[in-house]
């Protein structure tokens, strides 16, 4: 029915009519042509021109409303439409492209399947593989960067702390274990190896201040025997023997020399203490041998020794206090092995000389007449009485008052005898200091009695200085029976105590 209403109503859109001819098979219009077919012909004439054209004007507000509201984005179409016709072109050429090199793409992709598959070796791969492990072991990683500095964090503050209270040490010397025990483990990481190295230069630290603490003056045998153990730990090589010691002597190794050597060097520097008292010493000895020589003045007399006899003193109680301990802390620190008697580190003398005469019975086999090699402490008695003996001669012909000789030789006696408890008795070198400085006196003497007295007077007064030091050690005899009486209990009565005479060597 609408083909047939269509061509009615085709003439009305010739010319001159503005209408341009729809298309019939346009839904609309089909929709519309059958829509007017319905209706009948008074809605024709009368309602349907009406409502076209209210159709129409509502279209032409709604339209108006758009445009109002849509300008820019109406404008913007128009001009992105009119570039349309040189966009399309372009748009065909880069998909014709894109085409052409898809092949290309694919080609490199399998490439790249191939180079960087899991199953293949690669660099990149590799230093990937390390980057992650070593993101996810950042925390492990920065405990063990820390190291180094924890374990010099620990020993600064040991040595800041002192010796007697180091107790990080033990810290320290944890965390080096752990740090060598990580070397051992991972010998190939570069890593490791540059901490193991600033270790082991913290650790020469820490042996240096070790041994720094060994020196110090008042060293306790607590504190000694801790710091001992220290260097044990820190310094193995120091404790292992040598291999050449007889086998009752203590396997002390090189700690027990070094631990000497230390002691005596604070020995030492404790003696130099006393320069003000040895220089007026020095000097009284300068007035003594410009009384010798024959042009000698009234104006060089001098006193008699009281600055030496100070000297003596002094020096003689520091080295009796430091000798005795620096022997009694080295036999708690390194005992021997077998429990060797004392005798077999102390000197022995023969013939007014210092000669030690210790004997090893037992020899370890080796074609070297020289060993076995005798323990570090065999020897060092013999340089400390080498040590006072040369002071001795030095300085004892200073003194000339029999009271103050006789006082420091007494001295000397209980220095010896603090040694001998230690098996370092040195009291016969009594006999070679007194006769070497009573030949000084005797020479002094003929000088002044050749004026005075006679060959009989002055050889008399040469026989009685000769026993000087039988005269003290006589006394020193004497008041240590009495000490040890008193010590015991026994009654304090003069009857109880022998005479001198029952004392001396001669009595029977």
């Amino acid at each position: 029915m609408a083909d047939p209403l269509f061509e009615l109503l085709l003439p009305y859109f010739d010319p001159p009519s503005p209408r341009s001819v729809p298309d019939v098979r346009n839904p609309v219009t089909a929709k519309y042509l059958n829509r007017l077919s319905t209706l009948p012909l008074s809605s024709l004439t009368t309602t349907e021109p009406q409502s076209l054209a209210q159709n129409s004007h509502t279209t032409l507000l709604s339209l108006q409303s758009l445009s109002a509201r849509s300008n820019a984005a109406i404008v913007a179409s128009a001009d992105h439409l009119a570039q349309l016709s040189d966009v399309l072109p372009d748009l065909i050429n880069d998909a014709r492209n894109l085409q052409n090199d898809i092949p290309k793409l694919d080609e490199q992709t399998v490439a790249f399947s191939a180079k960087y598959s899991r199953s293949a070796e690669n660099e990149v791969l590799d230093r990937r593989k390390k980057a992650l492990l070593m993101a996810r072991n950042v925390d492990r990683l920065s405990d063990i960067l820390d190291l180094p500095t924890l374990l010099s964090s620990a020993i600064a503050s040991s040595t800041a702390q002192g010796s007697s209270t180091a107790m990080n040490y033990g810290s320290a010397l944890d965390l080096y274990s752990h740090i060598k025990r990580l070397h051992l483990l991972y010998q190939d990481s570069e890593l490791v190896n540059s901490i193991y190295k600033q270790t082991e230069e913290a650790m020469q630290e820490m042996t240096s201040s070790l041994i720094a603490s060994l020196r110090s003056q008042n060293i306790k045998l607590a504190a000694a025997m801790r710091t001992i153990g220290w260097l044990r730990r820190v310094a193995p090589e120091l404790d292992s023997g040598t291999g050449l010691q007889s086998p009752g002597a203590s396997r002390e190794g090189t700690l027990g020399a070094l631990f000497l050597v230390c002691r005596l060097a604070t020995l030492v520097s404790m003696l130099s203490a006393l320069e003000p008292l040895r220089d007026l010493a020095d000097q009284e000895t300068v007035l003594r041998e410009r009384n010798k020589s024959n042009d000698a003045k009234p104006r060089d007399a001098w006193s008699g020794g009281q600055q030496t006899e100070r000297y003596l003193k002094r020096y003689v109680e520091i080295f009796r206090e430091q000798s005795f301990a620096i022997i009694s802390m080295y036999k708690s620190i390194f005992p021997s092995g077998e429990g060797a008697a004392a005798e077999d580190i102390g000197p022995k003398f023969k013939s007014l000389e210092l000669k030690s005469t210790s004997q090893h019975t037992s020899s370890v086999p080796t074609d070297d007449p020289l060993l076995p090699l005798p323990s570090a402490l065999s020897t060092f008695p013999l340089h400390l009485v080498d040590l006072l003996a040369n002071t001795l001669k030095q300085y004892l012909p200073n003194v000339r008052d029999k009271s103050s000789r006789e006082s420091l030789l007494t001295q000397v006696l209980y220095c010896a005898g603090s040694l001998g408890r230690l098996g370092g008795d040195f009291t016969l070198i009594l006999t070679s200091l007194v006769g070497d400085d009573e030949d000084d006196e005797d020479e002094d003497e003929e000088k002044d009695k050749s004026k005075k007295e006679s060959g009989e007077q002055e050889a008399l007064g040469e026989g009685e200085a000769g026993y000087e030091w039988v005269d003290v050690m006589k006394k020193h005899r004497e008041l240590a029976s009495r000490l040890e009486l008193l010590a015991s209990g026994v009654g304090a009565s003069s009857k109880s105590i022998p005479s001198r005479a029952a004392l001396s060597p001669t009595a029977p």
